[in-house]
Formats: C-alpha cells, structure tokens, sequence
C-alpha cells in the first residue's frame, strides 16, 4: 500500500484560517467555460488516485464559469458592484466574482465545506423565521422565504438546505473527542451589514446585499476573508472575555444527546427539513439554483436521488438540462445538485421504474454514464434517476488523528478488498510518528458529520474497510461526502452524564428520592446515583455512570409525573472551575420567556450567540437551581435575569437557599427588565423596560456596572381559621415564608395587581405589550374606583412592637425602594424630621397609606405622595378578614390571620449601572447576533 502524509486544510471554517500563498482559480476562463479548482472533499477520491495529494488550495473546488448579467449584482468577495454584462460564478454554490477577484477568493466552496471543518459540531435548528438581510449558508441565496437558523451559531439556512450545511456549529465545550487547548477564531461569513469594518485594513467589509466578510462568533472581530488569514488565530473572546464561560473550561460527555437536550433548548415540533415538507411530492429542491417551476422551452426537469436511502424516503433533487443534453452534461448537474466535487467518470445515473410500472425493465436499466458520447440526448429518458457510484478496485482514504497536538491534519492511504480496519490503523500509524505504539491501542472510528447530529461509529477489527466504503456510497452519495474516519486511542472514557431531576415532593430524605425515582423510572442502582439533593426545591441531581442508561433516564424522566406533578430532567455540563482564568468572571443568565411580551425568546437566542450556550438557563425549565448548580464551584461569578421584578424576586430566593453550597456565596445580580413595572430595574438604572437595545452594549454595561447592598425582608404568613365564613373569600391556609426586595401591598393596590394578573391568565396571549399591560392596569383601576373597603378597619398594625393608629385609607404598603407603581416615589422627597431618609440598604421599611384608587394614579402622576405612616425594621399586621396582598408584584387572597415582616439575614448584592457609558472596545455596535431586535445592516 502506498502512503503519505498530508497538511490539508485544518478547518477554515470551523475555526482556522486558510493558509495565505495557496494556489486558486484562474482568472483566464473563456465564455461558457468551467474551472474546478482543488481536490474532492470525500474520504474516498476515486480509484485512480494514490499518493500523497497537494495542499487544499485557498478557494477549493469552485466551479466558476463566465456568465452575462442581467440584473445589478455585487462581488461576494469585495461587495463592489459587478459593472459591466460580465461576472464569474460558481455553478455549485453560487459564488459570485469580479474575474480580478478571483485570485483573492479564500471562501471554500459548499462542496468541501464539510473536508475544512476543524472540529464537526452538529448544530441546534430552531424553529423557522423571516431573517431580514440573511443569506443561506450553502447555496448563497437570500432568505427571502421563512428560513432556520442555528441557536447557536450565525448559520442560517433555507429548509431544504439543511441536509447539504456542514457541521461547523461553535464547540461549547470539551466532549473527550478532540478536544484542543488552544482556542482559534471561529469565522462565520456573511453576517456583516453594510457599515462593518474590516479589522486589519480599516475598509468596508460587510454588505447587505450579498454575504460578504466574515466574523468571529466568539470575540465579535469581522473582517475580509482575504484579511482573516493575516489575522493571529487565537481567540482571546474579546471584550466580553470576562463574562463568557471558556468552552475549555466546560466538559460534556454528550455521546447519546443531541445538542438541543445538552443546551437545554426545546425542540421545534415542525418536521426535519429536508424531509419533504416542502411538497407532497418529497421534492427537496430544484439544485444549488433552487429554480422550482415549469421548465424553459427546450429544456426537461428530471428527479435525482443520491442512494438506496433517499428513494426509500421519497426524497430526491430537481435538475433542469436541456432536452438534447449529453450524459456527461446531466451526470455533471446530477453531481452539483448534491454539492459531490469529485470527477464524472465515477458516478453513473440508473433509471428509476415509476409506480405505476414497477417491470418495466427497459426504463430501470437505462444507465447514464460520464462517457465521450456526442449524440445521446435525454428527449426521451424517464423521469427520475438514482445516482450511483461505479465499482472501484481501490482508493485513496483520508485518514485524521483524534489526539491533540499534531502536526499534521490527515494522512492519505490507498485501500483495497484486503484492508480491514486494523491494517488501516496498523499503516497509518508510523505516518503519524507513532512506530513505537502498539496496534492494540488504537482504533477506526468512522464519523458522519450531519448538520443536526454528529455520530461517532467504531469500526470492527475485521471490517474490509473498502466494503464499507461502497456500503456508504450504496446508501447515499451524500452521506459519504459527509463521513471522516479518524484513528482514536482506545483508552475508553469512563462516562459521567450529571441529569437534574425537579418537580419531586420536597423535603424528603436522599433515601426516600432514591426510593422514589426506583419505583418512578427504574433506575440502575449500580450505574446510578445521587449526587446532590436539593430537599427544600424537590430536586436531585444523577451522576450516571452509562451513556444508555443515562439516555434511558432522560427520556422517561420527562413523561413521568410523581402525585401529579410532571418531572423536569436537564442534562447538566460541568464547569472546570480550575482552568479558570484568574480575572474570569463568567456571567450566569436566567431569562423567563413568558417575560416583556415574549421578547424572552429572541433574548436566549442571543445571548446563546453572545456568550457560552452553556451558562443561558430558561426559567421555565427547572428554574434557577440548574444554573446555580452548574456554577456552585466557579469561585466567582455573577448573575444576569431577565425579566420582571417577580422573577428577580425568584431568583433571590433560590439564590439565598443554596447560598451555602455556593463556593461563590455572594454573586452580584444585574437586571434585564422586561416586566410591566421594573422598579427594581429603574433603581438600578437598567431602565424602565428593555425595548430593544443592543445587547452586546448591556453585556458591556452589566462588566462595568457597581455592586450595591439592597436589604431583603421575609414575610411570614400565619393564617388563623375566620371567625365566620360570610366575609371570607378564602379558606386558611398553613404558614408560609415569603422573600420581598421591592414592596408588599395590602388593599387596594394588591386587588389591581390579583384583577390584572387573572386577566392575564385567562388570555396571555394579549399580554404582548407592556403598553397594553398598563392600558389593562387603568381599566380595572377606572372599575374600583367608586369601591370603599375602609381598610384602616380591617386591619391593625405594629411597628416594633408599638401599635401604630392608621388613618382613613383603602391602600398600606411597605416600600422598600425608592419607586412603585412603574417608578412613582411613594414616600416622596420632602424632608420630615420625624424619619430617617430611605435608603435600599439602611435595615428600614417605609409603611405608605393610599386613599383610594384617584390617589394612587395622583401619586403615579408626581401630583402628590403617599401618606407616611411609619418606619421601622420589624412589623406585625393583623388581618380581620380576607383581603388581597401583593410582594413583589406577585398577588393573592389572604385569609385572616398575622404577617410579621422582619429583616431576612444578609443584604443582597445587587449591580448597579454605571452612570458612565462602557468603554468602546471591541467589535463595532454592527457587529452582533441577529437575534438582537437592533436594526439589521444600518451603519451606526
């Protein structure tokens, strides 16, 4: 067998750079005529190859050919306008070209993407969207219809491309399969607006009409894909390096997950794209053109299936050709339909039966072969066709190491009917300068690099590898282009798969939750255990020790119910806490999606994009106690939520219960105020409401902003069984502790609060604006204003163990802050000799009387204040009867019976925006994720 060692592309786009000097296309293209630059990008490259094969040249396997414009059109790689009726283009990817920018061209194209993709990582697709300015990452065209994108990642995609995108999503974190120290840029391309600029020469890089320049997806640099090879590799995360969690820093063994389950994003219940939802008919598309409709006098659509697989599937690709098309002409669109690179002369198209004549023989053997035939046309040639590779005797095998550090990026070796996949290992290895190593120790893994799912296949000792080349083929020619064999050390990694479990009955014992999940889910009590019990949230925490059974628990932990609640099951990752950099301060972000008009969403897709996927947690699944979790060993950290001030509230609370297990007690809280009110958010200058800013600027904001003390209150609940039942409106209920930062209401302003948040309940789906919210606050505020509940009357008060006399009121309150009610100052601003001044951190509570509903849109309207009552650090009121009671925004009805409200402990440690604006490092303002509701493509 002959071999050699090889230096290819080390991944351009997934996180290298191409190597500046490569050869690429020429210019000199005659009218009509093709250029293929560079080698083919499957494992295999044909039979008649051997040896060792040149470096991966700079614009690999473009097949350019001159073309007549008809329509204004712009340079994909310099964004100029293309004068004049002449331009270059690529017939498989649609790379459009000045002819003097040819020998520029660094961008791969679509059909050896996969080959240049350092470290295959599957991507998250969301569910489908209008992205304005966006362009497909495979076919180059706009995405002018509803579209995916990546979680992600930058990727945006048409639906019936997404079979075709290579897996170069962003690698988030260590998974025991190649796994690197050094961190490079991970370059994405045509993201850019119009107003970017290049980061080494200054000019204009982006543009909003075709996909031009190319950014990192980590630290925000942009850039000419010329310009990027002179830039250094290495990443250093850019400005927000302190804030995002290092993917070296995270490890998760994710062998049986897709990545959707190990970022904790749901899963869309529309179909898989490209499984022919498009049409009923199965058609995927018309080819990398994407022209769908009747074809042009004198020319013939046909169907095209790349394999066994894809006929099964009713899933085919339509080419158009012209009816007296030669076979070579048709094999060759055939080819570029499924973006295969490599040479005609191995591929034949077989005639496909139709069902209405499944024996029809002379139809299912007509052959279409790459041959010098002049005269054979397709006038009369069937409908559809299977593409089919042709035998071969031998090939050329690209073989890549799995272990770090190597100078090399594959070697290629010549395989025939007598290889097995121990020779291949046994031949490969002196190549990679391991001679002394035995055979033993290593072996063949074979790795189909799908853009939903990498998966990973060990190859039996045995196992003629040319066979399964063929068994590939047989099965999809596609399949193939995307498929890489690497040799691996055989060392087994001992599986460690950590699996949050919530929605258990709190407060048992780690014995009983044991007993619990055993009778639940049947778990393994040898593979099994619990590793953390959170007794007072009813979660436990599972440190599995097999990848199946770890699947197994995962899947049914989330269709089972303990009495009547349904379980939550997260895959958790685990941080490396020690590989932390010493000024590393990771920030960990909660968003409540049902939060600021269901702006929550686009907030987790980018902030996903932002920062590490790893340290975003949605609060509708599990709450904050994952999140704490997964960082309860970062030795320091802080915390972003966004949302209204009963999540913060929320995340206080949880925050404080697991305080202890916290190597950092004390992480400082930022707010992301996307609520109705916000007055926490207002006090700490985050603002009255997010409404749409950039959120790189916030990220910014929240590293430059000042820690501040704000004190928290525990209110404790003891309702006592009514005298008589006829005023009750609710029954007793048991103690209960409450947390409060802002404010607890009593009368009137709780009975708003309990009408709006009902109204909400019953239709969420109007409660989209925060405009409209206040609207539905005025409106049942309009229908209480004639009521009269004489409070002072219902009630009774003691301020440090004084009775306090209360005067004529509908409303008391106890302010913690200096804003209510959407930023009105309750207490006021006048001096009175009688109280301290307040402040959120003095250990002291102002109690505030309101008359009635006229008064409280007075106090909102600055036109008057409450009336002072009190100020003290320890109260006690007594309920005569029911009557609606709101903490934090959060209402409800409470039975007669006692509150006392006293200090909770220790103050919190909030963040505070600084006056200053942040410092201008980093990427420009036009430099963000998508998912950013800042406008798209304006220069700033």
């Amino acid at each position: 067998m002959a071999a050699a060692a090889e230096s290819g592309a080390r991944g351009w786009l997934g996180g290298g750079s191409p190597r500046p000097g490569s050869p690429t296309s020429s210019p000199e293209l005659g009218a009509g005529s093709r250029s293929r630059s560079g080698p083919g990008s499957g494992p295999g490259s044909g039979p008649e190859r051997s040896g060792a094969r040149p470096p991966v040249p700079a614009a690999p396997s473009h097949s350019f050919r001159k073309v007549t414009l008809t329509k204004p059109t712009f340079c994909h790689l310099c964004s100029d306008f293309i004068w004049g009726l002449a331009g270059i283009l690529c017939d498989v990817c649609n790379f459009m070209s000045h002819e003097k920018c040819l020998k520029h061209v660094k961008i791969p194209c679509t059909s050896v993407a996969p080959s240049l993709v350092r470290v295959p990582v599957a991507h998250c697709f969301g569910p489908r969207g209008l992205w304005k300015r966006r362009f497909c990452s495979v076919c180059r065209k706009g995405l002018e219809a509803p579209g995916l994108r990546c979680e992600v990642c930058e990727l945006h995609v048409h639906p019936d491309c997404v079979p075709f995108a290579c897996s170069d999503c962003r690698q988030c974190h260590q998974d025991g399969h190649r796994d690197h120290d050094a961190h490079l840029h991970h370059w994405r391309e045509g993201i850019l607006p119009s107003g970017a600029r290049c980061e080494l020469c200054r000019k204009t890089c982006g543009s909003s009409d075709v996909p031009a320049g190319v950014r990192c997806e980590w630290c925000g640099v942009q850039a000419h894909s010329v310009c990027s090879a002179a830039l250094a590799p290495e990443c250093t995360f850019g400005r927000l390096r302190t804030l995002v969690l290092p993917p070296a820093c995270v490890r998760l063994l994710s062998r049986n997950f897709s990545k959707m389950h190990c970022f904790r994003i749901p899963e869309s219940a529309a179909p898989e794209p490209g499984d022919g939802e498009d049409s009923a008919d199965g058609s995927v598309s018309a080819g990398p053109g994407r022209e769908v409709g009747a074809p042009e006098s004198g020319k013939q659509t046909l169907k095209i299936f790349d394999g066994s697989d894809a006929m099964q599937r009713n899933h085919f690709r339509v080419v158009t050709v012209p009816r007296l098309a030669r076979s070579q002409e048709v094999l060759e669109a055939a080819l570029r339909a499924y973006y295969i690179p490599e040479d005609p002369q191995g591929f034949q198209l077989q005639a496909v039966p139709t069902p209405a004549q499944p024996g029809h023989t002379a139809a299912a053997g007509k052959v279409w072969s790459a041959g010098p035939s002049e005269e054979e046309g397709c006038r009369a040639a069937p409908e559809a066709w299977v593409l089919r590779a042709l035998p071969r005797t031998q090939e050329i095998l690209k073989i890549y190491p799995a272990w770090l550090k190597l100078g090399v990026a594959y070697v290629s070796i010549r395989v025939t009917p007598q290889s097995t996949a121990r020779s291949v290992v046994l031949e490969v290895l002196p190549l990679l300068g391991c001679q002394a190593e035995g055979v033993e120790g290593f072996q063949l893994v074979e790795v189909h690099m799908g853009s939903r799912q990498v998966q990973r296949t060990v190859l039996a000792d045995e196992e003629p590898v040319l066979d399964r080349l063929r068994e590939i083929r047989q099965t999809s020619l596609r399949q193939m282009s995307q498929t890489r064999f690497y040799v691996a050390e055989n060392s087994v990694l001992a599986p460690r798969i950590s699996l949050f479990v919530g929605g258990l009955p709190p407060g048992l014992s780690p014995q009983e939750y044991r007993s619990l999940l055993d009778e639940a889910v049947a778990s393994k009590a040898a593979l099994v255990t619990v590793s953390h019990v959170y007794s007072a949230q009813g979660a436990v925490v599972l440190d599995v020790a097999c990848f199946a059974e770890a699947e197994r628990l995962y899947m049914l932990v989330r269709d089972t119910a303990v009495r009547g609640r349904p379980l939550t099951a997260l895959v958790l990752p685990e941080v490396l806490h020690t590989k932390l950099a010493p000024d590393c301060r990771p920030l960990l972000v909660f968003v409540n999606p049902r939060s600021g008009g269901l702006k929550g969403r686009d907030l987790l897709c980018s902030f996903r994009k932002l920062l590490n996927p790893h340290q975003v947690f949605e609060l509708s699944s599990g709450g904050p106690l994952p999140g704490l979790h997964v960082f309860s060993q970062v030795p320091c950290f802080r915390v972003l939520v966004c949302g209204g001030d009963g999540t913060v509230g929320w995340v206080l609370a949880a925050l404080e219960d697991v305080r202890h297990r916290l190597a950092c007690p004390e992480p400082a809280v930022a707010i992301l105020p996307l609520g109705t009110g916000n007055d926490l958010g207002r006090v700490l200058r985050w603002g009255a409401g997010y409404s749409g800013e950039d959120l790189f600027s916030v990220l910014l904001s929240v590293d430059e902003a000042d820690a501040v003390l704000v004190d928290r209150w525990t209110i404790l609940l003891d309702a006592h069984e009514p005298a008589g039942g006829e005023d009750s409106e609710a029954d007793a209920e048991p103690p209960k502790i409450v947390q409060m930062s802002n404010y607890c209401g009593i009368g009137i302003d709780a009975e708003l609060s309990l009408d709006f948040h009902q109204a909400r309940e019953e239709e969420p789906g109007k409660f989209t604006s925060r405009l409209h919210n206040k609207g539905v606050y005025v409106r049942v505020g309009l229908q209480k204003i004639s009521h009269s509940r004489s409070l002072h009357r219902a009630l009774r008060l003691q301020v440090e163990q004084q009775e306090v006399e209360l005067p004529s009121i509908e409303g008391l309150i106890f302010i913690n802050i200096p804003s209510w009610g959407s930023g009105a100052d309750l207490w006021g601003s006048d001096s009175d000799s009688r109280f301290e001044k307040p402040r959120m951190d003095d250990g002291l509570l102002e109690v505030v009387g309101v008359t009635g509903v006229v008064h409280m849109g007075q106090v909102q309207s600055g036109l008057r204040s409450g009336i002072r009552i009190a100020q003290g650090s320890y109260f006690r009121v007594t309920l005569l009867k029911a009557t609606p009671v709101q903490v934090d925004g959060e209402p409800w009805v409470q039975a007669p019976g006692h509150l006392i409200i006293s200090a909770a402990g220790p103050k919190v440690h909030m963040l505070r925006k600084a006056k200053q604006k942040p410092r201008k490092a980093g990427p420009p303002k036009d430099a963000r994720a998508d998912g950013a509701p800042a406008p798209e493509g304006d220069p700033k």
